[in-house]
């Protein structure tokens, strides 16, 4: 987020507001006159601002320990300064993977901190109905594990196997049974109050990782899920590329460009076909790899193969700083010497290839980011048709007053 500046008492509160909590944000409590000199706004002004913050339950006054003034020897004798903080928890962020074999719910505050996380198993067949109740289960045992009141939700991210519109809809899913055509956000938005963001897996676990993971830091970055159908998550300058449709990544459909490299084909052996052709059977596969098992160690082999050939494709359009693997791969033992070996030799510029760092908590975590994204749009937007309207009135073109900021209901006290 660019850096807020402050004005004078001519602009909205709305923008004074918005400018003193991101000073607040950072965790330390402070003082007027610090918040005077982070924001660049009067002193009067910031005064005006904080009662107003307090009273919408956003922040807090708090009282230093009396041992830590005595022990300040420059403090100068009189009033002691008030200080304030940010309340992070007078809210709360979801985030939600639903995956082939279960969903993993993961909670936090208003400034992305983890608070609890919890998992449950689900059995691949489960139809579409069956499987939003077991979801919906696990957010309310989260809840109640954490004593986290449903109501206190500002926002809720979800990642999903598939193509998803911007409304939620899967437009097609076939990891998932009954999931092709799904309006996952409507159905899942009759369980909270607060908005429902839906977004794909490997997207999220992009962007994950550059939050919290092994790409943080970096603008442009690939991260390959790997699985029977692997699929890819790309940012272009730290911001996630959807594509028109939201289909940019499905790098699972290029075995459709050749025959002979479906997954029926690359993941089974003639004289040990696997059937029937799912995860766990795969997994034993490369369970064997690991043991030495030459028919396993070939299957591998070509498994490996076509992912090289897959996040080659990305890294020749992309460009990447750094391709993350996650999914299967990332529980392959020497996976990554070869995906540098083959991109080097296909690829003008190879990347920087690194497992991922968060493991199976990638989705949720991206999920999270996804709902803290939206907080903070609630948090920190301002409204520009105010700020033409108090420019003007600035100008003399009008003698509208500035009004006081609007609070959303997500910005209530809790």
């Amino acid at each position: 987020m660019a850096q807020l500046t402050g004005g004078d008492s001519s602009l909205l509160r709305r923008i004074n507001s918005a400018v003193t909590l991101h000073a607040l944000r950072g965790g330390d409590a402070l003082t007027l006159t610090q918040l005077v000199g982070d924001t660049g706004l009067s002193r009067p002004t910031v005064e005006g601002v904080i009662e107003g913050l307090i009273e919408s339950g956003l922040v807090v006054e708090v009282h230093p320990d009396p041992d830590s003034r005595r022990g300040d020897s420059t403090r100068q004798r009189g009033r002691p300064a008030r200080h304030f903080r940010f309340r992070a928890e007078a809210g709360h962020l979801l985030g939600i993977e639903i995956g082939t074999h279960g969903t993993r719910v993961a909670l936090a505050d208003l400034t992305g901190r983890l608070i609890d996380s919890y998992a449950r198993p689900i059995d691949e067949s489960t139809g579409a109905t069956e499987r939003l109740g077991l979801v919906r289960a696990t957010v309310a045992e989260l809840l109640r594990r954490a004593n986290v009141s449903r109501d206190t939700l500002w926002a809720v991210g979800v990642g999903t196997p598939g193509v998803v519109d911007a409304e939620g809809v899967v437009r097609l899913g076939t990891a998932l049974p009954g999931w092709t055509g799904l309006e996952l956000g409507a159905r899942l938005r009759r369980s909270f109050r607060c908005p429902v963001l839906v977004e794909n897996d490997a997207n999220l676990a992009a962007i994950g990782e550059h939050w919290k993971g092994a790409a943080a830091g970096m603008g442009d970055v690939v991260f390959v899920l790997a699985g029977l159908s692997p699929g890819a998550g790309s940012l272009i300058n730290g911001r996630l590329h959807r594509g028109f449709g939201g289909a940019a990544g499905e790098i699972g459909s290029l075995h459709l460009l050749g025959r002979e490299s479906n997954p029926a084909q690359l993941l089974s052996a003639p004289s040990k076909p696997i059937d029937p052709l799912d995860e766990a059977a795969v997994a034993r596969v490369l369970r064997l790899a690991e043991q030495g098992d030459q028919v396993a160690l070939d299957v591998r082999d070509r498994f490996l193969a076509r992912l090289v050939r897959d996040v080659a494709a990305l890294v020749l359009a992309i460009d990447p700083e750094i391709v993350v693997v996650g999914g299967w791969a990332a529980g392959l033992d020497g996976v990554l010497d070869p995906l540098r070996e083959q991109l080097t030799r296909m690829c003008l510029r190879p990347p920087v290839v690194r497992l991922s760092a968060l493991g199976d908590d990638v989705i949720a975590t991206g999920a999270l980011r996804l709902a803290l994204e939206h907080a903070e749009e609630q948090l920190f937007s301002v409204d520009q048709e105010a700020v033409r309207t108090s420019a003007a009135g600035a100008a003399g073109v009008t003698s509208t007053t500035p009004e006081a900021p609007k609070v959303s209901r997500h910005m209530s006290a809790r």
